[in-house]
């Protein structure tokens, strides 16, 4: 029989089961927001750097939380925890509008400054995962374990946060971020965060391999490369990651308004003496004049047979007279 005045050891005991997903009602976990970053090419580091890499991401992370006037938000961090290539904790979600801004901006100039002063071959640049959701917080080991934090991880992982950085400058663009929807309509769209909604891309987030697919938000602090819409980046690696053809979207990100769609002038053609086609001529075209001369490409020399739509079959001689084989009013149907 145990003695009573003896502490019991938990050593050989099974752990408490817990109850099957909707088999009743409990209170959900508190909420939290969870701040997650990745170094992006760990890997590709020569492993004696990955030491440093791991050690280094968290002192950045603090010195930018400091510099944007939330020292705060680092020092109250509930279930911090290194995951080699990054680093992840959680914190009260009333603070989210100040992690998107300036935090976000601060973490990118803080990059660039080490980057620059960086001894050896390490330059770091990071994605951020932004996420809000119930997880488990009471001060216990495994705590912050929950799909909240899972989702976060993915959009890490995620194609479009990835191609940001791939298809930038490594010495502009250090950071890109991605925000759950719930993330962004919450502190963004709901007005609590400091930049506009127009800095920010709506995504599909998916993870090559995973069944994982999330609509989020982009956003890069410091757009450039193909962020800035010259064709060589968007979500597939090779053209610009905001699918509006880059101008818009990455002139908001720069904070500037995007450059006016240029005016095109009207455009007269003519065609004397000859045909001209804006629409599709259906069967062939047989048009002859007076003058009689070799034809170089769709030019009759003296007189000149234009086309601008989808023409069957031209046919020019010399000759008199106008002969239109088909209707030549199809077009105006």
């Amino acid at each position: 029989m145990p003695d009573p005045g003896r502490p019991q050891s938990d050593a050989g005991r099974l752990p408490t089961a817990t109850a099957q997903p909707h088999s009743r009602s409990r209170r959900l976990p508190a909420y939290r927001g969870i701040v997650a970053v990745d170094a992006k090419g760990f890997t590709a580091h020569p492993a004696i750097e990955h030491g440093e890499i791991s050690r280094a991401i968290p002192e950045l992370l603090e010195q930018s939380f400091v510099r944007a006037d939330l020292a705060e938000v680092w020092d109250d961090r509930r279930f911090p925890a290194s995951t080699g290539d990054g680093y992840v904790f959680g914190c009260d979600p009333e603070w989210m509008p100040f992690v998107i801004h300036p935090w976000l901006h601060t973490l990118q100039e803080t990059l660039e400054e080490f980057n620059r002063h960086a001894s050896g071959t390490v330059g770091l640049r990071l994605r951020v995962g932004l996420n809000i959701g119930p997880l488990p917080d009471r001060g216990r080991d495994f705590d912050g374990n929950g799909t909240a934090r899972n989702d976060t991880h993915r959009l890490l992982d995620s194609q479009p946060v990835k191609d940001a950085l791939a298809t930038s400058r490594a010495s502009v663009t250090h950071v890109a971020a991605i925000l759950s929807d719930r993330c962004y309509q919450d502190a963004v769209a709901g007005g609590y965060t400091g930049r506009h909604p127009d800095l920010f891309t709506e995504v599909s987030a998916t993870v090559e391999g995973k069944p994982f697919e999330q609509r989020a938000w982009l956003f890069v602090p410091a757009p450039s490369g193909g962020l800035l819409g010259n064709g060589s980046g968007n979500g597939s690696g090779d053209g610009d990651v905001s699918g509006d053809g880059g101008g818009g979207t990455a002139a908001r990100a720069a904070g500037e308004e995007p450059p006016a769609e240029p005016v095109q002038a009207p455009v007269f053609q003519r065609a004397d003496g000859g045909n001209l086609n804006t629409g599709t001529v259906r069967g062939g075209q047989h048009v002859t004049n007076t003058v009689n001369s070799p034809v170089l490409g769709t030019v009759l020399q003296g007189r000149t047979v234009r086309h601008t739509g989808s023409v069957g079959g031209d046919y020019v001689e010399g000759g008199k007279g106008d002969t239109v084989h088909g209707d030549k009013n199809e077009y105006r149907r």
